[in-house]
């Protein structure tokens, strides 16, 4: 009988197949056959994991945002063993969701698929949502965190900030999709550098006072 881990291996190869092919062709290249072909798999063997195409995005989708969850949450570690403020670990954990090399522009493809497909597909579009739900709840916290340390102002409401912050994360990421070069000679990864630490500033006025407390205990 199949080991977990020989499933496991199975689902990753179909993912890793389905957003090669959304990244080189467009989500219309997305068949069972070709995907199969891509995987190196037969044909019987996706149809046994993915009944249908909407299968095999959701499934792809959920691997693009677990490898982008990963490396957010490896920013946030690495920003606490520097003891760096939240409002830096922040803006580098939200240029995990900009396209600036070809992992993200692949990754930035199959989700604006998703999102595509999302709105005749009421099962994928709430996946969708909860997605971006998650992403706001995330920013929230962050700004929450923010005026227990003394970055934010304790007037802040965190949810208006982060729909702020989701929504230029979001619109500077098909900027840059589109102009992977930059603009007007300023390349991509300042531009993105530039405009979220310009919004961060708006929400995060103050000094982070957590590692300056703990000095002098």
């Amino acid at each position: 009988m199949p080991r977990t881990a020989d499933h496991e291996e199975r689902r990753r190869q179909i993912a890793v197949a389905v957003c090669g092919l959304i990244s080189e062709h467009g989500l219309d290249a997305v068949t069972v056959a070709r995907t199969a072909a891509a995987a190196g798999i037969s044909v019987g063997l996706v149809q046994h994991y993915f009944r249908t195409k909407d299968d095999m995005l959701l499934h792809a989708f959920n691997h693009v945002s677990a490898h982008i969850r990963s490396r957010v949450d490896e920013r946030v570690r690495d920003g606490a063993r520097h003891r760096q403020p939240i409002a830096a670990i922040l803006g580098e954990a939200l240029t995990e969701f900009i396209p600036l090399d070809e992992t993200r522009r692949t990754e930035f493809r199959v989700a604006r698929a998703f999102a595509g497909r999302a709105l005749d597909a009421p099962a994928l579009a709430e996946v969708d949502n909860e997605t971006a739900r998650a992403l706001r709840k995330d920013i929230a916290q962050a700004v929450h965190n923010g005026k227990e340390c003394g970055e934010v102002q304790e007037d802040v409401d965190p949810w208006p900030a982060a729909v702020r912050l989701a929504a230029v994360t979001e619109g500077l990421a098909m900027q840059v999709y589109r102009d992977p070069a930059g603009v007007n000679g300023t390349p991509a990864a300042d531009l993105v550098t530039s405009v979220i630490e310009a919004e961060l500033a708006i929400v995060f006025t103050g000094e982070c006072r957590q590692y300056a407390d703990k000095a002098n205990a």
